[in-house]
């Protein structure tokens, strides 16, 4: 899944060449790239299927070049995460009804690519000899706000969980409660399962969802169809139906996972100096403090004094914030156009 606009991240990232296209961490790769990179071994390049804005089609081409072109949907309008996975479920199982599938964000960062195609394997192991969903459960370092929890049972297979339930992302006393009750997991948005199941699914939770693919598998009306699907998440469209009915799993993962999805869980990320500053480009400190700083494309840049900014430059567009505001980068952003 490849279509958000990463409207976090201005000016690094921006609705025109998103997060999902951007080398965040400094490494040679973006984010799409490597969430292929740690699928290797697992999934070999013609079996990727990448759901993106129209927008954005030339942008994957090139970065992901070894992927089929009609591999490569292009969504004419933002209808949330049910549609999209729906629509590449249904063409996927027009090349192979059989398949299992593994779902994942394009914007993801893994630290230990090894330990994900570990559990990626168990849970595809699991799916094809059970009719079942698998969500990837990430074991909970403190107590978030910014994430969705899945509340486990005991284990019914190796390591994974039946699902209780799907918890909304809590206050910060809820997200307390959770870490000490020890069986309450961060919602990766990570899915693995056979692509029947899915689709059986979607029929029996959202029937219209189902009634709209079947129509542009008939017809191939991609423009006239997918904009009047419901705009649903998975989440509820199918995840908290299905865990109600005994359908979902979870697999607990500790591989260093983040959905990078601001500025503070970068600076979670980045290696940092002994003051606690992270940087991506040619920057130099000097009394500098937890600061988080992008400027790949500068050719020097000093920062004097600063304790706990945000600084990022791309393309003439430069922030300056305080990493206590970055939840008005938004309103910036908007602000700056």
């Amino acid at each position: 899944m490849a279509g958000g606009v990463g409207s976090r991240f201005w000016p690094l990232s921006t609705p025109a060449y998103p997060k999902q296209f951007i080398d965040i961490l400094g490494c040679g790769r973006t984010l799409i790239q490597l969430t292929v990179d740690r699928f290797k071994g697992i999934c070999p390049m013609e079996n990727f299927w990448v759901v993106t804005n129209a927008g954005y089609v030339e942008i994957v081409r090139e970065q992901l070049p070894d992927i089929p072109t009609a591999h490569i949907l292009a969504e004419p309008a933002a209808r949330n995460t049910a549609p999209c996975i729906a629509w590449a479920c249904w063409r996927i199982r027009q090349e192979d009804p059989a398949a299992n599938v593994v779902v994942t964000p394009a914007d993801a960062v893994v630290m230990d690519p090894s330990a994900f195609r570990s559990v990626i394997g168990n849970a595809l192991s699991f799916t094809e000899e059970h009719d079942a969903i698998v969500t990837i459960g990430i074991q909970p370092s403190r107590p978030e706000t910014g994430y969705g929890y899945v509340e486990t049972l005991p284990a019914v297979d190796g390591e994974i969980c039946a699902v209780s339930a799907f918890k909304e992302k809590p206050d910060y006393e809820t997200a307390q409660r959770y870490l000490q009750a020890g069986n309450y997991l961060w919602n990766a948005g990570i899915f693995v399962w056979n692509v029947d199941t899915i689709t059986s699914c979607i029929r029996r939770y959202k029937a219209g969802i189902a009634a709209d693919m079947d129509r542009m598998m008939a017809t191939g009306d991609v423009e006239g169809i997918f904009p009047q699907c419901e705009k649903i998440s998975i989440d509820f469209a199918v995840m908290e139906p299905a865990s109600k009915d005994h359908l979902v799993y979870t697999h607990p993962a500790d591989f260093g996972w983040s959905d990078l999805g601001n500025w503070a869980s970068l600076h979670d990320k980045l290696p940092k100096d002994a003051q606690g500053n992270g940087a991506v480009g040619p920057v130099k400190f000097y009394e500098c403090h937890d600061c988080v700083v992008h400027v790949e494309d500068a050719r020097k840049v000093v920062l004097q004094g600063l304790e706990g900014y945000i600084v990022s430059e791309k393309d003439g567009r430069l922030l300056i914030c305080r990493r206590s505001e970055e939840q008005r980068i938004r309103e910036f952003s908007q602000d700056a156009l």
